[in-house]
């Protein structure tokens, strides 16, 4: 069609997005999806070799992106990052907070305090601080987003995972309470809650575990596939998602709806 009945885009395209965590797994399939519809795509990582694949990869098939090393618990990294991001990709309309680790823990562990403060320097601390390094290209947007990943363990718990569990409940209340501070310059904040999915945390899981644990817990009995993640991403990201706002979405598979 060459006219459009409905007026709200569906394009992502020239945005400049950044994603943390963007070398493997979930982000990784955002960038090339995002890259895929068009989107400028700041790609954050440890690696550098790592973060340069996934650039290559972009740009193999005409996208735009632009690599930098990242450790996003270096407070001072994150701001130069996003000021090196403008310089290169323009101002930022989209940020993905995906970062993360796996990090559990009972509180009787006599290293408890070491992986308390872990899992909140990486999976809850640096939500905040890239946030507020973009804020001003956010609100100037006009449709500034933000996308925090937590995890299903954000809005459940499970035994063995407490430092884990209470940063991901972070996540879903700062996501929360962003979405209310922001939402008067039409900024929408929302939090994706990925349940069990194939990504490098679970490679190393056995497969006769992983089936098991599919069929006993999600409905859908099986993983799921990161990119999966990556287009409620994406549809959180786009212009048309512009009433959507402190919602925290699960994308497990059926696993927080079962109970049997």
């Amino acid at each position: 069609m060459t006219n459009r009945i409905t007026t709200r885009s569906r394009s992502v395209a020239d945005k400049v997005v950044v994603i943390t965590g963007a070398a493997s797994g979930m982000g990784r399939a955002t960038a090339f999806l995002f890259a895929d519809e068009g989107a400028k795509v700041a790609v954050t990582d440890l690696s550098r070799e790592r973060v340069d694949a996934v650039v290559d990869r972009i740009r193999t098939v005409g996208g735009t992106a632009h690599g930098i090393v990242l450790d996003v618990t270096d407070a001072d990294a994150i701001i130069a990052a996003v000021e090196e991001i403008r310089a290169e990709l323009g101002p930022i309309d989209v940020v993905v907070n995906n970062a993360g680790l796996a990090v559990g823990g009972a509180l009787e562990d006599p290293n408890f305090e070491d992986e308390w403060m872990k899992a909140l320097d990486v999976l809850l601390t640096p939500h905040q601080r890239l946030v507020r390094a973009c804020l001003d290209d956010l609100k100037a947007s006009g449709e500034g987003r933000i996308i925090n990943i937590a995890s299903t363990e954000g809005i459940t718990a499970q035994r063995g995972a407490m430092p884990y569990t209470a940063a991901k409940h972070g996540v879903v209340g700062l996501t929360r309470s962003m979405a209310v501070n922001l939402g008067v310059h039409g900024i929408t904040v929302n939090a994706i809650c990925p349940g069990p999915i194939l990504t490098g945390i679970t490679e190393d899981i056995p497969d006769d575990m992983r089936d098991t644990f599919a069929r006993r817990r999600t409905a859908l009995r099986r993983y799921g596939d990161p990119e999966e993640v990556a287009h409620l991403t994406l549809s959180l990201a786009l212009p048309a998602a512009s009433y959507i706002t402190g919602a925290i979405i699960p994308v497990d598979g059926g696993l927080t709806a079962k109970n049997d």
